[in-house]
Order: structure tokens, then sequence, then C-alpha cells
């Protein structure tokens, strides 16, 4: 009899692990995660990232630019039939990015989160960290581009429609370089913070909710996201008023600088230092054999395909 509530204790834990060791369900109330747990389940999925390939790197990145495709012609398309009404335009800006989280496409400013923690536990190099981001931002932008072309050489817009379209890079180059990077910085903390509260929920409505409900902030706030930004400024220069050197100096650059501030620093290294001394310490002696030494860290390397590094409580994948 004694054995009993062990047996029970023992089930409960294989139920609430998932097959890489993260966990499935909190220990203290099943349906809510510490943020040790939400941290364990973040570097299981940095795990997978920073071993991907260049080519599901890049495809991935593709998707994801291509998806914000969606959230730039709709917003422009409401914007133009409301007549500039700040609410009801933007209340489909969210789609693209609903797609590209729920659909598990890499975009640049997710990766503001989870990499970085595996980085931060220096299992993973700071060069492979830079490859990640590369490949995935060069990607973004790609198929942010390819979408700007279509919606350019298509007529899928209006005549309204594309002036509206125009209207949101003319008025951001017009912003001073300084309030571009403020509103960016927000942009990047609202993305990354949903990525962290979204390895919190177990659930598609409620994640579905709440990356709806947190990128209405986004056009609610005038706040600014590269890789939107990139393909509004691209568009103004495929209709030949804007060029192309101004448009990245000027607009995407900026941008690209807050949101990486925002989601880095405001988050992630936030949300890294509030976990417990005992999270970090199972972590490190699970991963001791594999954790970097500081000349590993900084210098290489740069790609780890292939190479598994997540410690969850105390034990590491093979």
């Amino acid at each position: 009899m004694s054995d009993g509530p062990d047996r029970e204790t023992a089930v409960r834990d294989a139920v609430d692990r998932s097959q890489s060791g993260a966990p499935a369900g909190g220990h203290v109330i099943r349906d809510r995660f510490s943020a040790d747990e939400i941290f364990q389940r973040i570097i299981v999925a940095a795990d997978h990232e920073v071993t991907a390939t260049r080519r599901e790197l890049l495809a991935s990145g593709l998707a994801a630019g291509f998806a914000i495709t969606v959230t730039f012609l709709l917003y422009a398309s409401l914007y133009a039939a409301t007549g500039g009404d700040p609410i009801t335009s933007a209340l489909l800006y969210p789609l693209g990015f609903v797609f590209i989280i729920l659909g598990d496409y890499q975009l640049y400013t997710e990766n503001t989160l989870p990499p970085v923690a595996l980085t931060l536990e220096r299992l993973a190099s700071l060069p492979a960290l830079f490859r990640i981001w590369g490949l995935v931002l060069v990607a973004n932008l790609a198929g942010g581009a390819l979408g700007a072309l279509a919606l350019a050489s298509t007529g899928v817009l209006s005549a309204e429609a594309a002036l509206a379209a125009e209207g949101f890079a003319r008025k951001a180059i017009e912003t001073p370089w300084w309030t571009l990077f403020s509103k960016a910085v927000f942009a990047g903390l609202i993305v990354a913070g949903v990525v962290w509260v979204d390895f919190s929920l177990r659930d598609s409505v409620s994640r579905l909710l709440l990356v709806y409900v947190a990128f209405l902030a986004i056009p609610f706030g005038n706040l600014y996201h590269v890789v939107v930004s990139a393909t509004e400024m691209l568009y103004l220069v495929l209709a030949g008023d804007l060029g192309l050197v101004v448009g990245i100096t000027q607009f995407v650059l900026p941008v690209l600088l807050g949101n990486s501030l925002g989601g880095v620093v405001l988050v992630t290294v936030v949300n890294y230092f509030q976990t417990t001394e005992r999270r970090l310490e199972n972590a490190r002696q699970a991963g001791k054999k594999r954790q970097l030494t500081v000349r590993e860290w900084l210098l290489g390397p740069i790609s780890d395909s292939g190479r598994s590094y997540v410690p969850v409580d105390g034990h590491e994948r093979d």
C-alpha cells in the first residue's frame, strides 16, 4: 500500500514529460508551468533550431517571410476600405503571424529567444547563434521581397490599397531614426514575449488567442516589425518612389536593431535570470560533458547540424 502514492507520482511524471524530456505538464499545477519549466521547454525547441540544416532554416524562413505578405496585404486593403480607421484596419494584421507561429515557421524576431537561451547556457556557440540569425533573416527578407514583388506586379491590391501600402513606408521614412528604433524595441519585446508565453500553453485555441491579441498591439501602438517593415519598404522601392539604400538605412536598419534589443535584452536575458539557481545548476551539471569552453563558445563551431545539447532534469539526449 505504501508504494501506491509513489507509483501514482511516477506515472504522472511519465505522462507529464514529452519524448524529448521537456515538461509536458507543470510539476506543482499540471496546467501551469513554472519559469524553470518554460525555460526547459524553450531549450528543447532551441536544440532543434541549432541542429537544423541550412536547407531547413532557409525554407522555413522563406515561408515565414512570404506569410508576412498576408499581413501587409490585408492591412493595406482594410486601411483603404475603412478610410484609414486605426482599429478596423488592423483587425486582420495578425493573420500572417498566426500562420508563422502556429505553423512553426522560422521568423527572425522569434529567434531572439530560443537559440539565445541555449547560447546563454553555453551549450551552443555564438557563431552558431549568428548562423541561425543570418540564415533566417536573409530568408525572411527574401520571402518578403517575393511578396512585395507579387503585390506590386499582379494587381492584387486595389488602387486605393496600393496608395495605402506606399504610405506605410513613406510615413516610416519621415520618422526620426531614434523614434523608429524605440518603437521597434517594444515590438521586439512583444514578439519575444509571445514566444515565452507560447511555451507555457498546451492547446491551440489559447495559442491562437495569444498570437492574435499580442500582434494587434503592433499596429495599435504604431510599432514596427522588421520583416513587415522590409516588405513595406521593398514595395515602395518597386513602385519607384524610394531608393533601396535609403530604405534600408533609414527604415529597416533601425527597426532591425530595435527588434533585436527588445527581444534579447528585455525578454530573453531578463527571463533567463528569473529562473532559479537550481535550474541553472541542474542544466550545467547535465550538460558539462558537452558544455562549451569559453573559447569554443566565442569562436565556434558555426554549424552544429546533427549535434544535440539539451539537458533537461539531469539527463542529456543521445
